[in-house]
């Protein structure tokens, strides 16, 4: 083993009361001493712009930096009509640019899709998939992780409330883990 991962944690949704940001938290406590996890916030990033690469803003340059310092990626997304929200999609362009100097290039990854519905973010987890394979990231291919019924996984603190879906987080941080030793450069 390298010592300790640092993993970056990237959480698509902004809403105060995001089930994912809980999710992404849940994670972070239930992960191994090996792994250090980070969310990595993308609410502030303005909007990719090719025309601003010769000199992009603060925001881009610290972002970039963030996902470059990190020895892996865990993204935490909800599903929105059938894809990623739109302010992940920025945060995906503006680290994957300018082209041939992306951040993400072969950082392993996961992906956990949390939603209130039955299907738990399937579309949304498959289509950043697609979208990661591009970028060059090995992807953890199991388990696969759509959570579905969000809205009653979570007491009032943002706390898992159900040792079932305790153990299978904490299955799938192990399993990243074990990935992240398999595939980090």
């Amino acid at each position: 083993m390298a010592g300790v991962r640092n993993v970056a944690v990237v959480v698509g949704s902004l809403r105060k009361g995001s089930f994912n940001r809980m999710a992404a938290g849940a994670l972070a406590e239930l992960a191994p001493s090996s792994l250090r996890l980070s969310i990595i916030e993308i609410g502030q990033l303005p909007l990719y712009d090719q025309d601003e690469d010769a000199e992009p803003p603060a925001a881009w340059t610290a972002f970039r930096a963030q996902i470059k310092a990190a020895d892996a990626v865990l993204f935490v997304t909800p599903e929105y009509n059938r894809s990623v929200p739109g302010v992940l999609k920025n945060a995906i362009d503006v680290g994957s640019r300018p082209y041939g100097q992306s951040a993400w290039a072969g950082k392993p990854a996961a992906v956990m899709s949390v939603s209130p519905g039955a299907v738990g973010g399937f579309g949304a987890n498959h289509h950043l998939r697609q979208s990661l394979v591009f970028l060059d990231m090995p992807v953890l291919q199991q388990p696969e992780a759509y959570v579905g019924g969000a809205g009653n996984l979570f007491d009032e603190a943002g706390k898992l409330k159900n040792e079932g879906t305790q153990k299978f987080f904490k299955s799938f941080i192990d399993a990243f883990a074990a990935w992240i030793e398999r595939t980090a450069l």
